[in-house]
């Protein structure tokens, strides 16, 4: 279970300020690639917070319930949407939704821990954790604000574009997707750069 070590750790260097920062949607083959930054007291406890993909969607609604009405807690939560993902490619897209996250905290964070790799060019010093989620319990908190804020866009979504079930699967490429991209081909919100939107070749008439 994450826990707050790496956190600690850095206190103990001088970074006094620490922001856990991760992300949800980078396969998906529609909606926005979303980003959460996660500033947690230094006393922090909470039972059975981990990485969101290790969590029920019930589950995660409770804790992020639990963590976005916490005063104590500094969160904020940002998106690139389907067009930047499309313009920049996935990765430049999924690190700009990072960047705005951090610079909307209303604490400057003295140093950020980021699931994954480091960031090129990131505003603030930080470091990678490749599968942060389930070490630091910074980096798992933002993974769980970040999925549940992406989730309940695709539901949005689903309201306005029903007929490719975003509610069910969140714009994966499952068999269901992919079926109605085949009747219907892409909306405004599919990321034409991604296989096999791209690849199907089919009419965009409902952008």
């Amino acid at each position: 279970m994450p826990d707050l070590s790496l956190e600690f750790a850095l206190q103990q260097q001088g970074y006094l300020i620490i922001a856990g920062i991760d992300e949800a949607g980078r396969g998906p083959l529609a909606g926005p690639v979303s980003a959460a930054a996660v500033i947690l007291p230094a006393d922090f406890t909470c039972f059975g917070l981990d990485d969101s993909k290790k969590i029920s969607p019930s589950k995660r609604e409770v804790l992020y319930q639990r963590l976005t009405t916490d005063p104590e807690i500094c969160w904020a939560v940002a998106t690139a949407s389907a067009a930047e993902v499309d313009r920049l490619n996935i990765l430049r897209a999924t690190h700009l939704a990072m960047r705005r996250a951090v610079e909307s905290l209303s604490l400057k964070p003295d140093h950020c821990l980021i699931d994954g790799l480091r960031v090129r060019d990131f505003p603030l010093t930080h470091d990678g954790i490749v599968k942060g989620d389930g070490i630091s319990l910074s980096i798992a908190a933002a993974s769980i604000i970040a999925k549940v804020t992406r989730d309940r866009i695709m539901a949005e979504l689903d309201r306005d574009f029903p007929e490719f079930g975003f509610a069910k699967h969140q714009g994966y490429g499952t068999k269901a997707h992919l079926e109605a991209l085949r009747i219907h081909g892409p909306c405004c919100h599919h990321r034409r750069s991604f296989q096999p939107v791209a690849q199907l070749a089919l009419p965009f008439g409902n952008a």
